[in-house]
């Protein structure tokens, strides 16, 4: 009995020593910039697995983006938050927010070879399936990894969750070569109902295997829990908000999305 009840302590004891593991990788950009990323992953899975890179809001790369990281590495995937602002630089100042995204977008091969530059450190990571990659996105970071799908990158697939749907570098007939998950805040202010109606035109026209989820009754930053606190203030914040219905459908949703892709 004693004997037993010790291998049960011990196995416990393992398993509690089991947990996601997170590390800030510092790293650079083809244009020599330096980024900062936040890896996650579980070490009581044996690799190589699965890995997705994690794209920011416009707030930069901060806890709710670390913390995405950190819920896919509970899942069993290696992920990498990556640094699209460069010094992994964030903050809660709508104003600064949009100069750090503008800043970012302004040159979108600039974007592009930054985004790469994510990817390639996670393909880097032991733990990494370098053959099964995906990516997703919040906000800017949804408008990310859309236009990484525009152009033809190689994933396995891309998610963008209130994410900004125009784009500078529209896809083209065959250019997308990876499956694609929208989920879209219905009463989301910031992007119109005509933004709809074209990112769905311009799939459809360029052959796009796409799944377009419209949740109504969500706005702009559904899945963030500060939304609410960030949407006003001293500083006057944007037209956002958390749906926790909206967030659970749409991760469920995902979880759905990987399972077709890996």
């Amino acid at each position: 009995m004693r004997l037993m009840l010790a291998a049960a302590l011990l196995g416990a004891a393992g398993l509690a020593q089991a947990a996601v593991q997170t590390r800030e990788i510092p790293y650079q950009d083809a244009d020599g910039k330096r980024l900062v990323g936040y890896y996650a992953y579980d070490d009581a899975v044996k690799g190589p697995v699965p890995g997705v890179v994690v794209v920011h809001e416009w707030w930069g790369l901060n806890d709710y983006a670390k913390r995405r990281a950190r819920d896919l590495a509970a899942m069993g995937y290696s992920a990498l938050a990556i640094d699209m602002y460069g010094d992994g630089k964030n903050t809660e100042h709508p104003a600064d927010a949009m100069s750090f995204m503008q800043a970012a977008l302004k040159d979108p091969a600039a974007a592009a070879r930054r985004f790469d530059a994510g990817v390639a450190l996670l393909k880097l990571q032991p733990q990494t399936d370098k053959e099964r990659i995906a990516a997703i996105g919040y906000c800017f970071g949804g408008k990310v990894v859309l236009d990484a799908a525009r152009r033809g990158e190689s994933l396995a697939g891309v998610a963008s969750f209130h994410g900004a749907l125009v784009t500078s570098t529209p896809a083209t007939p065959g250019s997308v070569k990876t499956r694609i998950l929208v989920e879209h805040g219905a009463a989301d202010s910031m992007v119109t109902q005509e933004q709809v109606v074209d990112f769905k035109k311009e799939m459809d026209a360029a052959g796009a295997t796409y799944e377009f989820v419209s949740i109504q009754g969500a706005k702009h930053g559904f899945t963030n829990p500060d939304a609410d606190r960030l949407s006003h203030g001293e500083h006057g914040g944007p037209d956002i908000g958390y749906n926790k219905a909206a967030d659970e459908s749409s991760w469920a949703d995902l979880q759905a999305f990987f399972k077709k892709i890996f």
